[in-house]
C-alpha cells in the first residue's frame, strides 16, 4: 500500500505538472503565440505525434514537463512572416496571463480536489445521531433514547452537528427544544443541560456519532473556497519563513538533527508521506484516501505560491519583468516620449543562474534529508 501511494503521489504530481503546462499553452494559444513543443518529461524524446504546428510527446525523463511558446526574448528567431507571433512582442497584459496561468491552474486543481474531498469522498464529522445517553442526566430525565437523530436545536435546523451543539454548551442551563428523529418520526423534547464543573461547560449528557459526512453541492463550493484559503493564507505563512528553516535543514541533513514536520520537505519526502498515509493501518480507507488527496491539494496550492515568487527563471520573474515594462512605459508616457523596448531578459541572465543555482542546491539538500532523515508524519 504504501508503493501505491508513492506511485499515486508521482502520476498526481506530473498531472498537476502538465495541467500546468496546459494553462500556459491554452492561453498562448488563445493570443495566437507560437507553441512549437509540449512534452511531458525531459531528455531524449520516446513518443510524440504533431497535431498542427506543436508536437506532443513524451521524454525519458519523468521530471515534469514543459510547453516551448516561441520567441521568449528578442533574440530568439521566428519564422519568416510569423514575428508577430513571438512571445516577447506580446503586450504586457497578454504575457502575464500566460504567465500566470501555470500558477492558476494549481489553485484550481487544489480547489477541485478539495472539493472532491467535501462532496464526494467525504470527512469525519460529528454526526447529529445519539450512541450513548448518559443515567442520570439532563438527557435521561428529558427522555432521549439512543438512535435519535438532532433535527434542530430551538428551532435551528441542524446543518453541522459540531457547530449546531454549541448551543449546549452556551445555554447557561436554560432549557432548550429539541426536534429529534425516533424510527421515522419527529418529536419535540424539552430538556435544561447542566454545569458539569470537571468540563467547566454545560452538557445534556449525550455521545454522538462520528462518521463520514458530505455535504450538499453548494455547502461543498463555500467549504471548499474556505479550506483552499486557508491553506493558501498557510502557504504564504511558509513562504515567508523559508530561508529562517534553510539553517534549520542544513542541521537536520548533516547533523542528524530531527526533521521537524513544519519545516522544508522536498518531492521525495512528500511521497514518502503520502506513502505513509495510504498505507496506514490507523486510518481508515475513507481517511487514507481524504488525506493523500488533502496532499496533493495542499502541494498544488504551495507550488502554484511559489511559482509567483518574482525570481527568474520562475514564472513570477517573467511577470516581474512584464510588470517593469508596463512601469516604464508609464513614464515614458508622462514625460510624452516613445515607449522604450521591452526588457531583454537575456540581459539578467546571471541573475537568473543564481537563483537556479540556489534552487539547485537547495533541491540536493532537501532530496538527502527526505532520503536519510525522512518526516514521519505517524499515520
Amino acid at each position: 500500500m504504501k508503493v501505491l501511494g508513492v506511485l499515486a503521489f508521482v502520476v498526481a504530481l506530473l498531472i498537476s505538472v502538465m495541467v500546468h503546462e496546459f494553462g500556459h499553452y491554452i492561453t498562448a494559444k488563445k493570443f495566437g503565440m507560437k507553441i512549437s513543443e509540449f512534452f511531458l518529461g525531459f531528455g531524449k524524446r520516446i513518443w510524440s505525434f504533431t497535431k498542427g504546428e506543436t508536437e506532443f510527446g513524451i521524454k525519458a525523463i519523468p521530471a515534469g514537463g514543459y510547453c516551448r511558446i516561441e520567441g521568449m526574448t528578442p533574440l530568439d528567431t521566428m519564422p519568416v512572416g510569423e514575428e508577430s507571433r513571438a512571445f516577447f512582442t506580446a503586450s504586457s497584459g497578454k504575457k502575464l496571463i500566460v504567465l500566470g496561468a501555470g500558477s492558476f491552474a494549481h489553485f484550481v486543481i487544489g480547489f477541485l480536489l478539495i472539493f472532491s474531498i467535501f462532496f464526494g469522498v467525504g470527512f469525519n464529522a460529528l454526526l447529529p445521531n445519539i450512541v450513548q445517553v448518559s443515567p442520570n442526566s439532563a438527557a435521561a430525565a428529558a427522555g432521549f433514547k439512543i438512535g435519535d437523530e438532532f433535527l434542530s436545536v430551538n428551532g435551528k435546523k441542524v446543518n453541522d452537528w459540531y457547530l449546531d451543539s454549541q448551543a449546549i454548551r452556551d445555554s447557561e442551563g436554560k432549557a432548550l427544544s429539541f426536534v429529534v428523529k425516533r424510527d421515522g418520526k419527529n418529536l419535540t423534547i424539552t430538556a435544561a443541560p447542566t454545569y458539569v464543573a470537571s468540563e467547566k461547560r454545560y452538557v445534556l449528557g449525550i455521545v454522538t456519532k462520528i462518521g463520514v459526512k458530505r455535504d450538499g453541492f453548494i455547502t461543498s463550493i463555500k467549504g471548499s473556497s474556505k479550506a483552499t484559503w486557508v491553506l493558501t493564507r498557510e502557504s504564504v505563512k511558509s513562504l515567508i519563513s523559508l530561508p529562517t528553516k534553510v539553517p534549520q535543514l542544513f542541521r537536520q541533513t548533516f547533523a542528524g538533527e530531527k526533521r521537524d514536520p513544519n519545516g522544508l520537505v522536498g518531492v521525495v519526502g512528500a511521497a514518502r508521506v503520502s506513502g505513509e498515509a495510504v498505507g496506514s493501518v490507523k486510518l481508515s480507507s475513507n481517511e487514507r484516501l481524504s488525506t493523500f488527496i488533502l496532499l496533493v491539494a495542499s502541494l498544488n496550492i504551495f507550488v502554484g505560491l511559489f511559482n509567483l515568487l518574482p525570481l527568474l527563471p520562475l514564472d513570477g520573474g517573467h511577470m516581474a519583468v512584464a510588470i517593469a515594462d508596463e512601469i516604464r512605459a508609464l513614464f515614458a508616457r508622462i514625460r510624452k516620449k516613445p515607449r522604450p523596448a521591452g526588457i531583454d531578459v537575456n540581459v539578467l541572465t546571471p541573475i537568473t543562474m543564481a537563483v537556479f543555482g540556489v534552487l539547485a542546491v537547495l533541491t540536493v539538500i532537501l532530496l538527502i534529508a527526505d532520503i536519510f532523515n525522512p518526516v514521519s508524519l505517524n499515520f
